[in-house]
């Protein structure tokens, strides 16, 4: 079972679209998948709560305090998690502590990727990180295909060790999606289609 963790200490940075459309991805194609809210604005848990009963099935879980994590998600096949901002919770910690996979979400700006540097500094230090037993995974998210932006931050965490690993798109969909209760993989129709390609690498990834 897995334990798919999005994080940044940065706001802002799309951590409930991706953790919502990864979460589709994996249930569309038969996954037991739950996604589990542990940000205090349940952003999540209110798109579960939208999600129509036709489609593939998502099971909701607060996760938002310590004590409310137990051993269900051991009879999924993953469960992926929205998770807390920053490192200073006890509750960050031990979710970075016991995931099998962290995507950071980041924005082509310089404000955002000098926070989220330092915060990869921050969990690199985690055990469980620093032994190798979770895969770290940067994707630049909400990306302007005319920036000039996104060359600049691929270098920057290239540079300090940290590739992107996938790069998606800005597109009004998703905003569409996460008012539905939806994701791009939910449907086969010709926009969901054209920019599914992105999230490729990151399926491939989770799924290593």
């Amino acid at each position: 079972m897995r334990r798919i963790l999005m994080v940044n200490s940065k706001g802002g940075c799309g951590k409930t679209t991706i953790a919502t459309n990864l979460a589709v991805a994996l249930a569309a194609r038969g996954d037991d998948v739950a996604l589990a809210d542990a940000d205090r604005q349940k952003s999540s848990l209110s798109w579960v709560r939208r999600r129509p009963e036709n489609l593939a099935r998502i099971e909701g879980l607060n996760w938002s305090k310590e004590e409310a994590i137990g051993d269900k998600d051991k009879k999924l096949d993953a469960i992926v998690i929205d998770g807390p901002g920053g490192l200073r919770s006890e509750l960050a910690r031990n979710l970075i502590a016991e995931a099998s996979d962290i995507i950071v979400p980041v924005l082509a700006s310089a404000f955002d990727w000098d926070a989220t540097l330092k915060f990869l500094d921050g969990i690199s230090d985690i055990k469980r990180v620093r032994k190798g037993k979770a895969e770290i995974f940067v994707v630049a998210n909400r990306i302007n295909r005319r920036s000039t932006q996104v060359a600049d931050l691929e270098k920057t965490f290239a540079a300090k060790g940290f590739p992107l690993l996938a790069r998606i798109s800005d597109r009004v969909l998703y905003a569409r999606h996460a008012a539905a209760g939806t994701g791009v993989f939910d449907f086969s129709d010709a926009r969901s289609h054209e920019i599914r390609g992105q999230w490729h690498p990151l399926l491939q990834a989770v799924d290593a």
